[in-house]
């Protein structure tokens, strides 16, 4: 047995805001996608159209438009809760800008035992790394940690 087509109606407005969506800077690609999904749904495409044009499995599809028919606008973007969670709190932060204040260097890896000694926290080398980039603001982050 065949699933019933799924097929929706935008309103003039409603399509104007999908195909600003899917190309806006500060929006993320997923969600860009499932806006572009929807659009060539209400303009006449299938869900295995739309699946083989996106690299999506038919099912992704369905769900996309179900939780635009349910959901609406905010059905587009990731669900709260959604990816790993950090293991690090601000707190320990605090132990890496103290290591970064005194006059010495540390490795990245020195870094990530010294969190563990003191906090119990396990953060690979790499991880640092990309923290102290990603926090850029912190001191002379390059002259005090061998990145």
């Amino acid at each position: 047995m065949m699933p019933s087509a799924l097929r929706i109606i935008l309103t003039t407005e409603e399509d104007l805001t999908l195909k600003e969506l899917s190309c806006a800077d500060k929006v993320p690609h997923r969600t860009k996608q499932r806006a572009i999904a929807l659009r060539l749904n209400a303009h006449g495409w299938n869900v295995p159209q739309i699946a083989k044009y996106l690299g999506w499995a038919q099912q992704t599809v369905r769900q996309t438009i179900k939780r635009w028919q349910f959901q609406g606008l905010g059905g587009l973007w990731e669900a709260p809760g959604r990816g790993k969670k950090r293991t690090w709190q601000e707190e320990d932060w605090q132990v890496v800008e103290e290591c970064l204040g005194q006059n010495r260097r540390y490795s990245a890896r020195q870094l990530s035992q010294k969190l563990f000694e003191e906090r119990q926290i396990e953060l690979g080398a790499e991880q640092i790394r990309r923290l102290l980039k990603k926090r850029g603001g912190i001191g002379n982050v390059s002259a005090t940690v061998r990145l």
